[in-house]
C-alpha cells in the first residue's frame, strides 16, 4: 500500500487531533485541580473570617470590661482611703 498526498494529510490531521486531545485533557485534569484549590481556599476563606469575627467580639468584651473596671476603680480607692471602722459588738 503506497501513501498517497491524501493519506499523508489525514495522517496529520490525525495526529494534530490526538495530541489536541491530549492537550485539552490535561488542561481538564488542571481545571479539576484548581477548583479543587479554590474549594480548599474559599473553606480557608470561612475559616478565617470566623476567626476573626470571634477575635473582634472577645476585643469588644475585652474593652467593656475594661471600662466597668475604669468606672470601679475610683470607688475602690475612695473605700481603701477611709478610715477603718472599728467593728460593733
Amino acid at each position: 500500500m503506497f501513501l498517497t498526498k491524501q493519506h499523508l494529510v489525514m495522517a496529520r490531521t490525525l495526529g494534530v487531533a490526538i495530541v489536541a486531545t491530549v492537550g485539552l485533557s490535561s488542561c481538564a485534569t488542571y481545571k479539576e485541580e484548581f477548583a479543587g484549590i479554590n474549594s480548599r481556599l474559599d473553606q480557608l476563606d470561612s475559616k478565617v473570617q470566623g476567626a476573626a469575627q470571634s477575635a473582634e467580639s472577645a476585643n469588644q468584651s475585652a474593652q467593656q470590661a475594661n471600662q466597668r473596671l475604669d468606672q470601679i476603680e475610683g470607688r475602690v480607692q475612695q473605700l481603701e482611703r477611709a478610715p477603718r471602722r472599728t467593728p460593733r459588738g
